[in-house]
């Protein structure tokens, strides 16, 4: 691992065992871009991978040089208008109202290890052998502002984390209008564009389409990252599969609004960006403040959309997120939500924790109504003090009974949010996010507290902080369910207002910090209506997020399928829950709802009160399961190995790190008369080692017959376990 920088050529080549990055100091002193892919051998200049020339209708930089068009050039970090007509990675509004700008090379730092940026979640490393950083500052003459394009090439991944930082240290004032986080030009366009799309309940669907001239983009302005879009995107070549191929991932270390688009030039050259969405975004910047723009994580991997996944599983799992739950195994809770909603009292909530005790469940979650006047969805939000009708020895009564069960208590809250009918809103009714003399829009009843302004963030903190520090609680369940709408804020000036969206997610960032620091052996999951701001930036805070409202085992298929193209299993929360499915109506197998859910951090939403007896001893069992193989399904190596967005069966598998034992799950929608013979190939194993199969002498396969012959699926034991929406386990254990 290294970067070395050629001074003669002028060139920066990062470079670890499996990828190089090459980037180019070019003759008008900005920076050119000129390789990003797999691992090359070091030379003193690559610059005959630097292509110009004359073309009709091109602008060159220099009079009588008709080789350097930056609109036909790759670049690092590109503005708009000195001769490139693509859109731009940021854009800078002077006080004379123009916005051209040219960044030239001043100077560079290459160091050990890994800066971060100031208020926002990002990859780190824990000593600083693990990454190698190269700074490269560049500034603009006129405007005596300068701009530090950061690049981490991480040792042992095929991963590249990058930001960039504004510096006005100019007389005048400047406007920020883009200030994207990363901007990189592809010398082809024979890709497919891969994404993760949906809404609610169906979030972080695999969407693909082949790229063309244009622009193609997804993104959020709805003031979170969204269940609509992931603030990620890959570009696949057309015969890259799970497993060999090349693709390039981009992924947002962020959970506000974001853009990640992809634009195709007329000669076919593929510019990827990736940021802050530059609609409703504008940040003055006065002589000497600064402007810091959130981390990409870029991967390139040759072994297929596999590969890339499990770069960003392990970056994530053990370099995003951090603290005490990092690498510990996550709990196995119960959730009341879906047994009481709103409708309990203490002795109900104990009547479940007395059931859970009993079967071996280890958290017992209280949900949303236990505070202010909540008996529905219309008030009580923002008061974070308890309901004695429903509680009478309070949070703390509750979450002794409940240590005395030997299980730890959690507790739900929705910080962020208020409703008019509260005692918060009739005191601070300003503390929204409202438009002056404009309708303000409800959503779930609800409105969105003014994140940005600090006095909001300390009362948070100090309500919060007051229960946690009450009761002996080891998990706090952080939910968000509405987007933000009219937004505006009675706190800042008019010239501030288009810094309000990402001022909110800096606000909540720091109330997330704030607890966190102050609590670290509390467990945080991240919910926002379930999926709705699953991203890199929840993950820094929160070691898991609620992956969606619909609990149903074959929706739930596709979601975690798709959470899994960048989200390690142990960030995936994932329940058990009551039939009929309240989001679907399905009716599914109580095996095959677990058979889905092991496959994440592990639990129950439903009433166990109303479960048979022997429904009661498949929960023991299922419960015993996860104890004995938490470690591998939450730190082994993620496998997907059939795909349910083509077809009627779904299978994955994990594996453990010294190939040691597996996991593997099989999933079939429906089943049909007379079905062929199926055989299920697994992968990540170990060629040459013998694995035995479910614990059956009699089945004993070498690894590499596993992965290239596969097992037969047995279509009687299959049927066996339901028909329709049947499932299987395929545990295997070294000889």
């Amino acid at each position: 691992m290294g970067i070395i920088y050629h001074e003669q050529s002028g060139e920066f080549h990062l470079f670890n065992e499996e990828i190089s990055y090459i980037i180019k100091i070019l003759d008008n002193g900005q920076l050119g871009h000129l390789y990003y892919g797999k691992r090359l051998s070091d030379r003193e200049s690559f610059g005959h991978l630097l292509e110009g020339g004359l073309r009709s209708l091109a602008a060159y930089v220099f009079e009588d040089d008709y080789f350097l068009s930056l609109q036909h050039t790759r670049q690092e970090y590109p503005s708009y208008g000195t001769t490139d007509f693509r859109h731009p990675a940021y854009e800078i509004r002077a006080e004379n109202g123009s916005r051209i700008t040219s960044f030239q090379y001043e100077s560079h730092e290459i160091y050990l290890g890994k800066g971060k940026p100031d208020g926002l979640p990002a990859t780190y490393v824990e000593n600083i052998e693990e990454a190698v950083t190269l700074d490269i500052t560049l500034q603009d003459p006129v405007l005596k502002v300068r701009l530090v394009l950061s690049y981490t090439i991480f040792s042992s991944l095929p991963a590249i984390a990058r930001c960039a930082r504004f510096l006005n240290e100019g007389n005048g004032i400047i406007a920020l209008t883009r200030a994207l986080s990363a901007s990189i030009d592809l010398p082809d366009y024979d890709f497919e564009m891969v994404r993760l799309a949906g809404a609610w309940s169906r979030e972080r669907h695999v969407k693909s389409s082949r790229i063309e001239q244009g622009v193609q983009s997804v993104h959020s302005l709805r003031g979170a990252s969204s269940a609509e879009f992931n603030p990620f995107i890959a570009l696949k070549r057309l015969n890259t599969d799970e497993h060999t191929g090349e693709v390039y991932g981009f992924s947002l270390v962020y959970s506000g609004n974001f853009l990640a688009q992809v634009e195709v030039d007329t000669h076919h050259m593929t510019r990827v960006s990736l940021g802050i969405h530059p609609d409703q975004f504008e940040w003055t910047l006065a002589p000497g403040e600064s402007f810091q723009t959130p981390e990409a994580v870029m991967v390139y991997s040759c072994k297929g959309l596999n590969g890339m996944s499990q770069t960003y599983h392990r970056l994530y799992r053990t370099r995003l997120a951090r603290g005490y739950w990092r690498d510990r195994v996550r709990p196995i809770l119960i959730n009341n939500w879906e047994a009481t909603s709103f409708d309990f009292n203490e002795e109900s909530i104990l009547a479940i924790a007395r059931t859970a005790s009993s079967l071996g469940i280890e958290l017992f979650v209280l949900d949303d109504g236990w505070f202010g006047s909540r008996n529905d969805d219309r008030s009580g939000l923002g008061d974070w003090f308890v309901n004695r009708d429903k509680l009478p020895g309070g949070i703390k009564g509750l979450a002794d009974r409940i240590a005395a069960l030997g299980m730890r208590f959690g507790l739900w809250f929705e910080p962020e949010m208020v409703n008019k009918d509260s005692e918060l809103y009739r005191t601070h009714p300003d503390w929204i996010i409202a438009t002056p003399d404009r309708p303000s829009s409800p959503s779930r009843n609800q409105y969105v507290l003014d994140m940005s302004r600090s006095e909001v963030v300390d009362y948070l903190f100090d309500r919060m902080s007051a229960i946690l520090r009450e009761a002996a609680i080891s998990y706090v369940k952080w939910d968000m369910n509405r987007y933000i709408t009219e937004c505006y804020s009675a706190a800042h000036s008019k010239a501030d207002q288009g810094t309000i969206f990402h001022r909110y997610i800096l606000g909540v960032y720091k109330l997330y910090d704030k607890l966190t620091s102050t609590f670290p052996h509390v467990l945080f999951e991240s919910c926002s209506s379930g999926g709705a701001r699953f991203d890199p930036g929840m993950l820094y805070y929160a070691p898991q997020t609620w992956t969606s409202d619909n609990t149903d085992a074959i929706e739930r298929l596709k979601i975690q399928y798709g959470t899994s193209y960048v989200y390690p299993l142990s960030s995936m929360g994932a329940h058990v829950s009551e039939v009929p499915n309240q989001q679907v109506g399905r009716v599914t197998p109580l095996e095959t709802r677990a058979n889905v859910a092991y496959f994440g951090a592990f639990g129950y939403e439903l009433d166990l009160n109303e479960l048979t007896e022997e429904e009661r001893e498949i929960i023991r069992l299922q419960v015993a399961f996860v104890k004995g193989n938490r470690t591998l399904i939450q730190q082994g190596d993620f496998y997907r190995l059939l795909d349910p967005f083509q077809g009627q069966e779904t299978a994955w598998c994990v594996v453990s790190a010294d190939q040691d034992e597996a996991l593997a799950g099989f999933y079939q929608a429906l089943n049909m008369a007379n079905r062929p013979w199926r055989r299920l190939k697994l992968a990540g194993l170990a060629e040459g080692k013998r694995y035995c199969v479910n614990s059956d002498k009699t089945r004993i396969h070498y690894g590499d017959e596993l992965m290239s012959a596969g097992l037969v699926i047995d279509n009687r034991e299959l049927s066996a376990s339901g028909g329709d929406f049947a499932s299987m386990l395929i545990y295997l254990s070294e000889v």
